[in-house]
């Protein structure tokens, strides 16, 4: 089969091949997935270049990318064949295994094919087991957030986007941040703020008549922290999935204290069980509904990876690059 591989860290040009590889075959607990379209991540764009903090090469040989969508093609022992043919989305394709979904085929537990609905397209459903979980996770880990306010920092992003959508759904009030007119259509949100012309805590508060907010979903916790501190009702939550201009923030830790408020420093690929089945019947309510839109960035096959991973680096692009297989 063809896959793309890498076998150093370095530069998308530098180190990303197509190449041909053997023909997965499901063990014991695993099915087969014929890949249709495979999505390409911020995680995968580091985690290739050896950006995380001490990156080792954990195999010789890895296939990126966590993310995708495809139909079963086989089964192994102990998985019921019924399963056969069914279209699905894949979670942690790539999360501490070498092989990942930038292949014709990838072999995995059973539990990481999650149904598609015929509502979806493949490569949609190559959007959901980062970018939309995350989403998910960051408004719902607590419970229910009906009658709440949410400020959604970032929500022309992968996430924010599926965050301002998935709040709504929620019942509750979102209010979002963006750089443009455009991103903020983009972003799909009815109340927003632009951070480059406007003072984010001031316009908030205004616009909440001074109440402030009871979650917030952080795009960047570190460059956020004092207005996020300004605006967060005691006994709210920070849920933040990144930190990317300091990564090793100075925490107002009394701040935050003498407001009872909880912070969530989340990562997707280390939900719970519990969590993620919660997570996955909701999103298969909502895709069988057609209530969520996807923001997909169509970046070429199998052969265009190079491309496709420079784009995501190049951070101009409104939604997940997605190759098709």
């Amino acid at each position: 089969m063809k896959a793309v591989t890498y076998r150093n860290f370095g530069a998308a040009a530098d180190v990303l091949q197509l190449v041909d590889l053997p023909h997965p075959v499901a063990g014991p607990g695993e099915v087969l997935v014929r890949v249709r379209a495979s999505g390409i991540n911020p995680s995968d764009v580091k985690l290739r270049g050896g950006a995380r903090p001490g990156a080792v090469m954990q195999f010789p040989t890895i296939v990126p990318h966590s993310d995708g969508a495809g139909v079963i093609e086989a089964v192994g022992l102990g998985v019921d064949p019924a399963r056969v043919g069914e279209r699905v989305w894949i979670w942690n394709g790539q999360w501490q295994r070498a092989f990942g979904t930038g292949a014709e085929c990838v072999a995995l537990p059973s539990e990481q094919a999650v149904f598609l609905p015929d509502t979806t397209s493949f490569a949609e459903g190559a959007c959901f087991g980062i970018p939309a979980m995350t989403a998910w996770y960051a408004l719902y880990r607590d419970g229910l957030i009906a009658g709440q306010t949410v400020l959604v920092t970032g929500g022309a992003g992968t996430v924010g986007r599926y965050a301002c959508q998935m709040a709504a759904l929620g019942g509750a009030r979102v209010i979002t941040t963006v750089s443009s007119d455009a991103k903020a259509a983009h972003s799909g949100a009815t109340e927003w703020v632009n951070y480059r012309t406007q003072n984010v805590t001031e316009a908030v508060l205004d616009m909440t008549a001074g109440a402030g907010v009871d979650r917030i979903v952080e795009v960047d916790f570190a460059a956020n922290q004092d207005a996020s501190l300004a605006l967060i009702r005691p006994g709210g939550t920070i849920a933040s999935y990144a930190s990317a201009s300091r990564m090793r923030p100075e925490l107002d830790f009394y701040g935050f204290m003498f407001k009872d408020i909880r912070l969530h420093m989340l990562i997707v690929y280390q939900l719970s069980g519990a969590a993620r089945r919660a997570g996955e019947v909701q999103l298969t309510q909502w895709l069988n509904q057609n209530a969520l839109s996807h923001a997909v960035v169509r970046a070429g096959t199998l052969a265009d990876a190079v491309a496709g991973h420079e784009m995501v680096e190049a951070g101009q692009k409104l939604g997940t690059v997605v190759l098709e297989v």
